[in-house]
């Protein structure tokens, strides 16, 4: 073959390959736009009662600032209630816009075409006399609307759900800014993310004893309060219920313990749900490992649990990561063995998880956990026992 034809023979196979780059280029993209406008409902709840949402802004909390409560609860849903959107308009072009285009229109669903399970300001249902009231906290800075399935299935369990977001967020209000700091500034970032926090619950609870009084006459009962988040929520959640006895039960999922807690344990029934942290050995997770079962091992021992769920991920705990994003983002982080299991899977487990525990503890139903519909949770607190129970045995004076 002369030069010049095999200069064209690697020129059209050139030519042949960046075609097929450019048409998977397309077809990824066509793609990724149709699955991005098709509609989408999320996880229906498993409960007994209809759930009714309210948003609602309160003023002057925490640093003069101005909050969006979201409000879900048990309702009273007739036929003439309207079935609520995901977000109001205003909410969702904001967080398009803090998004970006790539997120907003590419790797995640469009939100205007998320269907919920809420009925919009519903009356509340007549059943029981009062409800139990769980404060939601999101991950980093994930606003409460991130966990409507959560906050839904709780509230036809009947529960009243809250979460608050500032109306206007500013740096500060995401911990993983903290992360970018090392030593001792790391620390006084976290503390400081921590007390944020803890003073928004409080804000809450004040909040809600006018909401008591007024739009849901007597029907929220917070003596019965549970408190539960997502990483860092998570984390809040745990330090909040070390310093407020308000909190009678919590949840932490797959947050890393921080703040006083650590070293004083606290004394409320308390859940840790992790993911899957098989495959992480660094020393980092090792030390969050360690802290969570020093807050464990001291917890009472008819009100703890410690449970992971087997191939689960981080970051599909929210609506986002398990129902919202792009097929083809999740089929990338399965290619990378992040991920084992469906997020729809991971947020039923998570759901029946949440509210056995809190039927448990703020209730008085004793249900149990692990459930046995979902052979995907690992108690780690049966192993941690089991263990301990070994160990004291071999520790024992031999008998003479």
């Amino acid at each position: 073959m002369t030069p010049q034809r095999l200069a064209g023979a690697i020129l059209k196979a050139f030519l042949a390959v960046a075609a097929l780059l450019v048409a998977a280029v397309i077809s990824l993209i066509a793609f990724l736009w149709f699955e991005h406008r098709t509609a989408v409902e999320l996880p229906a709840p498993t409960g007994p009662y209809a759930v009714g949402r309210t948003i609602e802004v309160w003023h002057n909390g925490p640093a003069s600032r101005d909050f969006r409560a979201w409000i879900w609860y048990p309702a009273d849903a007739h036929r003439s209630a309207t079935p609520d959107v995901y977000l109001p308009d205003a909410v969702r072009r904001e967080v398009e816009r803090t998004r970006g285009p790539l997120i907003s229109n590419y790797l995640t669903r469009d939100l205007s075409k998320v269907r919920t399970h809420s009925f919009r300001d519903a009356d509340v249902s007549p059943r029981e006399r009062s409800y139990p009231v769980v404060i939601i906290r999101g991950g980093a800075a994930a606003a409460p609307w991130n966990y409507s399935t959560l906050a839904e299935d709780l509230a036809s369990h009947g529960y009243v759900v809250l979460g608050l977001d500032a109306v206007e967020r500013r740096a500060e209000d995401n911990p993983e800014l903290c992360l970018t700091r090392a030593g001792q500034e790391r620390e006084t970032c976290v503390n400081r993310a921590l007390a944020r926090g803890i003073a928004e619950i409080a804000f809450a609870l004040d909040q809600l004893d006018h909401a008591n009084a007024t739009r849901f006459a007597g029907r929220l009962d917070t003596a019965r309060l549970g408190v539960f988040g997502h990483s860092f929520g998570g984390a809040t959640a745990l330090q909040f219920c070390r310093e407020d006895p308000r909190c009678k039960a919590g949840i932490d999922l797959d947050g890393a313990p921080q703040g006083s807690v650590v070293r004083t344990g606290l004394g409320q029934p308390f859940l840790f749900l992790l993911s899957d942290h098989s495959r992480e050995t660094d020393p980092e997770s090792r030390k969050i490992m360690a802290d969570v079962h020093a807050i464990y091992d001291r917890l009472p021992p008819n009100g703890r649990s410690l449970m992971a769920v087997r191939g689960a991920h981080h970051f599909t705990f929210s609506d986002d990561g398990a129902v919202l994003k792009s097929h083809v983002l999740r089929g990338v982080l399965r290619l990378f063995g992040k991920l084992h299991i469906d997020g729809r899977r991971q947020l039923a487990v998570t759901t029946s998880c949440a509210s056995r525990f809190f039927d448990t503890h703020l209730k008085g139903v004793p249900l149990g956990l692990p459930s046995p519909d979902y052979p995907e949770l690992e108690d780690f607190g049966v192993r941690r026992a089991s263990a301990a129970f070994k160990a004291a045995l071999t520790r024992r004076t031999p008998m003479i």
